[in-house]
């Protein structure tokens, strides 16, 4: 027997979060299945969160750093990065969540979740054509950036774990690997 699982839109699930069916749970949509997410350790939160603040200091004027937000895809996913940088459209968010073309890049933080922010957020973010995308590994205090999208997935991949970083969309912004992947 073959089992198909109900696939959600992007609407389907706003409304589910409105009518509070999902509340108390911590899940976003990917491809349109609605997916738990692991709980959010110590490491997890302390690291992203100073790498926020880092973030902001050095880009902020230039960009918006969102924490753990949702950014909307036109793959009918919903996730919820540990850090978007995002374009500064002030009111505009009150309507919409940022959609694949106001994202400079994201970065997750993962332990448990390694697997999946890898292999399956990798290919969704390079199915959408967001420029960047980084994954901390908290195991291994290693930075791995994913660049290049084509064909849903991402042509270059590489592993930092000390040394300067300069995002595509700032080339001129030195980013420090160490401040993002917390190795003092």
């Amino acid at each position: 027997m073959t089992l198909t699982t109900a696939k959600w839109s992007i609407d389907e699930y706003h409304r589910m979060i409105e009518a509070g069916i999902l509340e108390n749970r911590w899940v976003e949509l990917l491809k349109g299945e609605i997916i738990e997410m692991s709980p959010e350790g110590e490491p997890h939160a302390y690291f992203s969160s100073e790498a926020g603040e880092y973030l902001i200091k050095l880009i902020g004027g230039l960009a918006m750093i969102r924490l753990d937000k949702p950014i909307t895809l036109p793959n009918n996913s919903e996730p919820e990065p540990d850090i978007a940088i995002v374009q500064r459209l002030g009111r505009e968010y009150l309507t919409h969540h940022p959609y694949p073309e106001n994202i400079f890049w994201l970065i997750e933080y993962a332990n448990s979740s390694l697997e999946k922010d890898l292999e399956i957020k990798s290919k969704i973010y390079a199915e959408v054509n967001i420029p960047e995308y980084w994954v901390v590994n908290l195991k291994q205090r290693q930075l791995v950036v994913f660049r290049e999208p084509q064909d849903g997935e991402y042509a270059v991949k590489s592993t930092f774990i000390d040394g300067t970083i300069y995002p595509i969309a700032f080339p001129d912004i030195e980013i420090s690997v160490s401040a993002i992947i917390a190795k003092y």
